[in-house]
């Protein structure tokens, strides 16, 4: 067992997850099943975890770590919630899965479009991608136009038309930002600047009559927590009616974690489409997509915009999800929001008494500590800060117990497990991690 002093490192060994990385290696590219768990941003090698509760991880060697990844967004709740267990195991005795409809997903779907202003239907795929994609198709097919815009570094998921950077300047078509996507995949996707207005008139009107969508997360999360600069979602859905195009907002990661009604809720702007995934899984596999009863009546088998999956609305999902959101009333969010809050405080007082420059962007329960002199308002800005400092700042949390997101591009994930003495044990190891990078 770990000391509970962070006055001493708290990471003890890792000869084990050394070990079961090294086989790892063999068996999956790069040791891993999604890229960032690589610690290719941060340099070394993961521990490698092996249980998780509360607002705790341990790896394989025994070592106890606070946990900030949180599955990267979905335990809300924080690790191994008891309603989510219990609800899980009363429903793995019914059966795993069934391919044909089901109570679960039906009062899933209810919930969800009680709690969001402008989505009257829904359909749960299996991730946040198909999600995104999904929306997309559906998009081209009501609009009968090709062009989408999303924003530089904003992450929708690893299909062909989201994995494109911006040429030279915003307005210029996507090019592909991955080997084995083709130009001709590619030249239907825009960028452009993320709480800039004028980049996306640009587009809009360059591309006039051609663009179906614009796809943004309302709060971008994936070049870590920005948040929307006042009028600028506004602005994206006045540009949209202008211009006969859809507002989609990518919700897979601020659905349900920044409010009860996720961002459309929290910012009063009311998309086409939205996307979910995360926190309405409970931490179990989904994705869902919805927008108005007009829309989403475009759907195979209720229209012809196919889309189909094997395991989309799997009970135990469904299940995991609704037992989540069961426990995300007013109350919920209100202590999300003071932990968090206490957290930022705490970030930037230590930041500014070692002497090292720093702003902390938080919206809710999602937040992102940047080592620059001012505030991150796009990739461009989040591309300046000092990512060489947050690389050994991340090793100095995670030698003294503390795993937060391996790379400055990501947000941290509060839970209402993080009560205040995790909070303040945090805070210790920040202090000392900090005084060791001058």
């Amino acid at each position: 067992m770990l000391v509970e002093s962070l006055h001493e490192e708290h990471v003890h060994s890792l000869d084990m997850s050394r070990q079961w990385f090294e086989r790892a290696r063999k068996v999956l590219p790069g040791g891993v099943n999604s890229p960032v768990r690589a610690f290719k941003s941060v340099g070394g090698q993961p521990p490698v975890i092996a249980r998780a509760n509360g607002a705790k991880l341990w790896d394989v060697d025994g070592n106890e770590y606070i946990d900030y990844i949180g599955s990267w967004g979905p335990m809300i709740l924080g690790h191994h919630a008891a309603p989510v267990i219990q609800a899980v195991q009363r429903a793995i005795e019914y059966g795993f899965s069934y391919g044909a409809p089901s109570t679960p997903e039906i009062e899933l779907a209810e919930d969800i479009v009680a709690r969001v202003p402008s989505v009257d239907m829904i359909r749960f795929v299996n991730s946040g991608t198909e999600a995104t994609m999904s929306a997309i198709r559906l998009a081209r097919a009501v609009t009968g136009r090709s062009v989408i815009i999303k924003f530089s570094g904003g992450y929708h998921g690893h299909a062909d038309s989201f994995l494109v950077q911006a040429g030279s300047g915003a307005a210029t078509f996507g090019l592909p930002d991955s080997p084995g996507v083709t130009p001709g995949a590619a030249k239907d996707t825009s960028c452009a600047i993320y709480n800039d207005l004028e980049s996306v008139r640009e587009i809009l009107e360059r591309e006039r009559n051609a663009v179906a969508a614009i796809i943004v997360e309302p709060v971008a999360g994936n070049v870590g927590c920005i948040p929307p600069n006042p009028g600028f979602l506004e602005g994206l859905r006045e540009l949209c009616d202008a211009h006969g195009a859809l507002l989609i907002f990518d919700e897979v990661m601020t659905g349900f974690r920044v409010a009860r009604g996720g961002a459309i809720a929290r910012y009063g702007v009311t998309p086409d489409l939205v996307t979910f995934g995360k926190v309405i899984g409970g931490g179990l596999p989904v994705g869902a997509y919805g927008g108005s009863r007009e829309l989403m009546s475009n759907i195979a088998p209720q229209g012809s915009v196919y889309q189909a999956g094997t395991l989309s609305g799997n009970p135990l999902a469904m299940t995991a999800g609704l037992a989540t959101l069961a426990e995300l009333d007013h109350d919920a969010y209100q202590l999300l929001e003071e932990r968090s809050a206490h957290l930022e405080a705490g970030l930037l007082d230590a930041c500014a008494d070692a002497g090292i420059p720093a702003v902390v962007q938080r919206v809710g329960s999602m937040l992102t500590l940047f080592f620059a002199e001012h505030k991150i308002q796009n990739y461009a800005d989040a591309q300046r800060a000092h990512h060489d400092l947050f690389r050994k700042f991340f090793h100095g949390m995670l030698l003294r117990g503390v795993h937060l997101p391996p790379s400055g591009y990501e947000c941290w994930f509060v839970s209402l497990a993080h009560d205040e003495s995790v909070i303040a044990r945090t805070l210790t190891a920040v202090r000392e991690a900090l005084n060791t990078l001058h």
